[in-house]
């Protein structure tokens, strides 16, 4: 019998491959971002489901920041997406770029 970290970890799997429509994706209001939605964000963009430019928007990424998921995943599998600092130095940044206004 299958234990339920290998369900989980199949279940993770699928997102990297399979989203099947754009009700499939994380909702565009998403802030926190577990490995599963990045995951699911990637394999959108890499099956054409929406284009990198769509999901940047969508999302309120940036293109590093996108292309930081894509290259963890390829170079690390899903368990390089658990931590991604980018989103925090962004935001720090444009406190920091507000507050000089």
């Amino acid at each position: 019998m299958p234990s339920s970290s290998l369900k989980r970890r199949a279940a993770v799997s699928d997102t990297t491959t399979l989203p099947l429509s754009l009700d499939d994706l994380p909702p565009p209001e998403t802030k926190r971002w577990v490995i599963r939605r990045k995951a699911q964000v990637v394999a959108g963009v890499r099956t054409g489901l929406i284009s990198l430019e769509d999901a940047c928007k969508r999302y309120k990424l940036s293109l590093e920041e996108f292309l930081s998921w894509q290259r963890l995943i390829e170079n690390h599998g899903l368990r390089g997406l658990r931590t991604t600092r980018l989103q925090q130095y962004r935001n720090d940044a444009e406190t920091k770029s507000s507050a000089k206004i």
